[in-house]
């Protein structure tokens, strides 16, 4: 409300000096002042705390020309800041009836416009209206990245893709990362309809575009498994170590699967070695006492996490740990072991496994889009919930 009124004695300001010059001829003619009746009406709505109705008084009032325009962007912007969408629409489509507007100032109506439909979900009406203003060569920049959110939203990622390779180029500023998300996005897509040649090819278009993208080594990697080659999985899986070892979590459980059907378990272990000794992380340190517990036993498993755990305390290693003493406890001993095992699980139910590394939004699953900040390739998972 204190928003809206401070917009509104501005407004009220401009109508008065509007109609002041408009009635200064008519002054000079009768020699005494003619202020309208409706301008005192508007003023004693805004005094009245009645913002609504001096809103409609006002704007009829002024007539939309050059040098009140910003006073009617400026409102209408703030209606849809306020959610009164259709108010906001209004008054831009108003503004862009009016003849004398410059080219300018008809540009900026126009992409005002433009953000008050997709705020209403006319995303058609909108992808129009930012269209003809790249063909009008005004707003360029600001259009075309409207127009990606658009396209994000309809899941129309050809489209997306083109839109983002113009935006660079106008803009100068890289969106390979973004593109090859699209690309995954494909692929992913064509996964959902069993069409693993689509699919291929547009993993090999993503990491074409950025060889960076982890998003696409994990999909290709799971593509190879399905389809049984099970070492161009692995190198699919082993390659996101030099893309970004943040993201190694995620590929150790299928890479255990790949290694285990080629009958190579030793070879994941001295895998896993390596990268517990370089990157730590409680994902491959528990996967490594898994192997340990089948090859060596559960002694030294346990034993294994016992050091594990005081090098790097996590909340995920505790849990196994007192998985593997509830085993071989019995009685009250046993009975207190899983009451810490429920408190434990309840602390991991609470936590989240990946953040937002730009906004710091949590979530228990993966996105490579952010729902938060609609940043890609921004959330990355947490190794443990202390990290969080």
């Amino acid at each position: 409300m204190l928003e809206l009124v401070a917009l509104l004695l501005p407004i009220a300001a401009a109508s008065g000096w509007y109609i002041a010059r408009r009635d200064m001829r008519r002054q000079q003619q009768r020699g005494r002042p003619d202020l309208s009746s409706d301008y005192f009406k508007g003023l004693n709505f805004l005094l009245n705390e009645q913002p609504d109705k001096a809103i409609e008084v006002f704007i009829q009032m002024l007539e939309v020309d050059s040098e009140t325009v910003e006073t009617h962007l400026a409102l209408g912007n703030l209606f849809r800041r306020r959610g009164e969408v259709d108010r906001a629409i209004r008054i831009h489509q108003n503004i862009i009836a009016r003849p004398t507007l410059s080219r300018g100032q008809r540009s900026l109506a126009l992409y005002e416009l433009g953000q008050d439909y997709m705020r209403a979900g006319l995303l058609d009406r909108a992808e129009n209206l930012f269209q003809e203003l790249i063909e009008l060569g005004e707003y360029k920049a600001e259009a075309l990245k409207q127009l990606l959110e658009i396209y994000e939203q309809e899941k129309d990622w050809s489209k997306a893709v083109e839109t983002a390779r113009s935006y660079e180029f106008v803009t100068g500023k890289r969106t390979h990362v973004v593109i090859a998300h699209y690309y995954c996005e494909q692929a992913e897509a064509a996964i959902s309809h069993h069409d693993i040649r689509t699919a291929q090819q547009a993993v090999k278009k993503a990491l074409a575009v950025d060889k960076s993208c982890v998003r696409a080594s994990l999909l290709q990697g799971d593509l190879e498994s399905s389809s049984g080659d099970c070492k161009a999985a692995i190198r699919a899986y082993r390659a996101i170590e030099g893309q970004d070892a943040g993201y190694i979590s995620e590929a150790i459980i299928p890479m255990e699967k790949c290694y285990r059907s080629i009958g190579k378990l030793t070879e994941y272990r001295h895998y896993l070695e390596g990268i517990l000794n370089q990157y730590g992380g409680v994902t491959a340190m528990l996967a490594l006492a898994e192997l340990m517990k089948k090859e060596q036993g559960e002694r030294a498993a346990m034993q294994f996490i016992i050091e594990e755990l005081r090098k790097r305390p996590s909340v995920r290693g505790l849990e196994r740990l007192v998985e593997y003493n509830m085993q071989n406890t019995e009685g009250p001993a046993r009975e207190n072991m899983h009451i810490l095992s429920d408190l434990i699980n309840k602390l991991s139910t609470l936590k989240s496994s990946y953040k937002c590394q730009a906004c710091g939004f949590e979530a228990k699953a993966m996105h490579w889009h952010c729902p938060s900040c609609k940043r890609w390739n921004s959330v990355k998972p947490l190794q443990d919930i202390v990290e969080s």
